[in-house]
């Protein structure tokens, strides 16, 4: 107090704007710090979710649904998935809303056209691998048309299920092949309105092996098909 006395008032001012100048420093520092906190904790979270997925989870890759009324429908289908959603084609909000043709064709609410409703998702859903099939690769076509023939599937849906997962699969000198019912049910709900008459999933899972592997052969069924008929077919890559 005794150097300000001296002071000139120029000087005075000058050092009340050093003061406040020093003040807002201050501030910034402590606000730049907070932020950083919280980017680095968003980070974190980030990569912990990312690398849990990675690590634990298993990808539900491309379930199709097919719709088939008996005539021109107004159908809604939702999805209740205990897992993350990474891609949906036509894109899902709340569900899908679509006209379904008998012979398929699905038209949503914008004029657009489609052969089925896409998804894709991450689940740490466990899968039961003790039943099924172990298959060579060079096999493996010939193994999945029979089966999905048994399990219910047309000649058109077994041929896109084969077309998508054989290149993944044909090369492996054997592959452990699981078709899951209750755990895929219960992991992937699915709810159609109006009820369809007949439900279809079909839902594979599987690894590659380099030695055979011994398990439980499975028995594969499927209703048979009448009514409205809803189809659907995924699978999943897992680790043994």
């Amino acid at each position: 107090m005794g150097e300000e006395y001296y002071l000139t008032e120029e000087q005075k001012i000058q050092l009340e704007i050093e003061k406040e100048e020093k003040k807002k420093k201050r501030k910034n520092n402590k606000l730049w710090k907070i932020l950083t906190v919280i980017f680095i904790v968003a980070v974190v979270l980030f990569l912990g979710y990312y690398y849990y997925y990675r690590i634990f989870g298993v990808e539900v890759r491309k379930p199709v649904l097919y719709l088939y009324p008996e005539e021109t429908t107004e159908v809604v289908a939702r999805l209740d998935f205990n897992g993350k959603l990474t891609t949906t084609y036509p894109k899902y909000v709340d569900g899908w809303k679509v006209v379904a043709e008998p012979d398929g064709t699905l038209t949503d609410e914008s004029g657009k056209t489609y052969n089925y409703l896409y998804w894709e998702g991450e689940s740490t859903t466990k899968y039961d691998m003790s039943e099924g099939f172990c298959v060579k690769g060079e096999d493996t076509a010939e193994f999945l048309e029979k089966a999905l023939a048994e399990l219910g599937l047309t000649r058109r849906e077994a041929n896109e299920f084969i077309v998508y997962w054989l290149p993944l699969m044909e090369n492996n000198n054997y592959n452990v092949i699981s078709f899951q019912r209750d755990a895929y049910e219960e992991n992937a709900k699915l709810f159609i309105n109006p009820n369809p008459d007949t439900v279809i999933r079909v839902f594979m899972t599987w690894y590659g092996s380099k030695k055979p592997v011994e398990l439980v052969e499975q028995e594969l069924t499927a209703p048979e098909r009448n009514g409205f008929v809803v189809v659907e077919w995924g699978g999943s890559e897992v680790r043994p």
